[in-house]
């Protein structure tokens, strides 16, 4: 935790900081959510589908194809989904983030100059995964969603959020829903410890040495930084996650069979499919997210103090 706010944020309760990663995780969604869309499109579509139709294949051409064919509210498809895993998943990933780094690094202690690094990587996955097991069904439905965007109207399975969960529920049970669950762990820790782990050493350098203030560019900058890193670490896991999440039942046998599968028929240009739209989605979502998360938290801190004096004047007037 950095020493220039570690003791603001220790005053802010739990609930709110939970609270606050929430709302920064929809207001990130909300501006990102078309890019995701392109994205999972760009991910789903097979060696053979490109193939046939190379002109289908890059990033513009993509979205033009697809607003043409379903309209520009295709690149919505599924953000009532989006929204319901973004208010979990980043309310437990990001918002117990700093109470679980704290229990790291009490737990295995180090010197006082240390960065202790290896508690921030800890606390990031254990956040990461406690998040994936907890809410998974909502990244199924998620992605299914986004990926029926490229269909016709007629032709695409779910209607919304709800018939998407009782759907798939219902043809698969609960091992449909948390499908792809040690994928999706796996991704969302390595895009936690990447995200928070990079933001946390950033903001720590420039705020160490008075590059700039604790102010929204200082945050601006740290999320842009953090947002590269996490693409380029990420990519490879997200592919083979969104591929198998999305496959008809038994295309695969598991993640690990899904990479194989996926390296001997296209190869390792396969894993960066959708690159450039996950570094903008990335990007553009870390520094939204790590801004408003940032915002939210002054405000959850002004909010908190208020309540408090409030309390203490009411203790006083009734004592």
């Amino acid at each position: 935790m950095s020493p220039h706010s570690s003791t603001a944020d220790a005053q802010l309760p739990l609930s709110l900081k939970i609270a606050s990663a929430g709302m920064a995780g929809c207001t990130a969604d909300l501006m990102t959510f078309p890019l995701d869309t392109v994205k999972v499109w760009l991910m789903v579509q097979t060696q053979s589908q490109s193939t046939a139709s190379r002109s289908s294949a890059g990033l513009v051409r993509t979205v033009i194809n697809g607003v043409k064919q379903n309209g520009f509210l295709s690149l919505y498809g599924g953000f009532a989904a989006g929204l319901q895993r973004q208010v979990s998943f980043c309310a437990v990933r990001i918002g117990l983030y700093d109470s679980v780094k704290g229990f790291y690094m009490q737990l295995i202690p180090t010197s006082t100059n240390s960065k202790q690094v290896p508690q921030r990587i800890l606390a990031g996955a254990t956040t990461a995964i406690m998040a994936a097991t907890m809410f998974q069904p909502t990244e199924v439905v998620k992605i299914r969603m986004q990926a029926q965007t490229r269909l016709p109207a007629s032709q695409r399975t779910y209607t919304s959020s709800v018939q998407a969960y009782r759907s798939i529920f219902r043809h698969g049970g609960i091992p449909e829903l948390w499908k792809g669950l040690g994928a999706n762990a796996t991704r969302l820790s390595v895009v936690n410890v990447s995200e928070l782990v990079t933001y946390d050493l950033v903001k720590e350098f420039i705020l160490d040495h008075k590059i700039l203030n604790d102010n929204p560019i200082c945050h601006f900058t740290s999320a842009f930084i953090s947002g590269f890193v996490t693409t380029l670490v990420a990519s490879p896991v997200d592919v083979v996650k969104t591929r198998y999440m999305n496959s008809p039942l038994g295309t695969y046998k598991n993640p690990i069979h899904c990479t194989k599968t996926l390296f001997m028929q296209e190869g390792m240009k396969a894993f960066y499919k959708g690159f450039v739209p996950s570094y903008l989605r990335l990007g553009t979502w870390n520094i939204v997210m790590f801004v408003s998360y940032e915002e939210y938290k002054v405000l959850a801190h002004a909010y908190n103090n208020q309540h408090r004096v409030k309390k203490i004047n009411h203790v006083a007037a009734t004592s």
